[in-house]
């Protein structure tokens, strides 16, 4: 990954320090487009996102990722996006410190249920839905009020 290997290129200039280089895997699902793993040094992409996304991959995503392994590196067990990750996402990549994606995430994001309270409607994931299911509960957090199942 070209990408990667220039952001801990530019974190070991930035820290004049060497970095153990992470393994890059692509079997990241769900809506999460990438996730550091910080004792394992590994970071997971979602394959479906960063073929659909690939600037926004190369620009921003990678980078965030190492950021996290970099952060863990130097200052070991921190708030995840906390001043010290955005300290080298802003000084060290010059980007800026978001902490979620604004990806199209409709082709990865399963099915979803509708639910209502009593001012609006909720679409939950099927983990959700199964967990309410087996007795959780969900409730809004305008209205306080119970989410129930639409039934059309």
């Amino acid at each position: 990954m070209h990408k990667g290997e220039d952001c801990f290129i530019e974190a070991e200039c930035f820290f004049d320090r060497p970095f153990k280089r992470p393994i890059y895997q692509f079997d990241q699902r769900g809506k999460a487009a990438a996730t550091a793993h910080l004792q394992r040094n590994m970071i997971r992409f979602n394959p479906i996102l960063y073929r659909q996304n690939k600037n926004e991959f190369i620009h921003q995503i990678v980078a965030h990722e190492v950021a996290h392994l970099i952060t863990f590196a130097v200052y070991g067990k921190v708030r995840p996006h906390g001043k010290e990750w955005q300290k080298i996402m802003r000084s060290v990549f010059s980007l800026q410190a978001k902490t979620t994606h604004s990806l199209n995430i409709e082709d990865v994001q399963g099915k979803l249920f509708l639910y209502h309270c009593l001012c609006t409607e909720h679409k939950l994931t099927v983990r959700r839905h199964n967990k309410i299911l087996k007795g959780s509960q969900y409730h809004c957090r305008k209205c306080q009020s119970k989410l129930t199942l639409k039934v059309i």
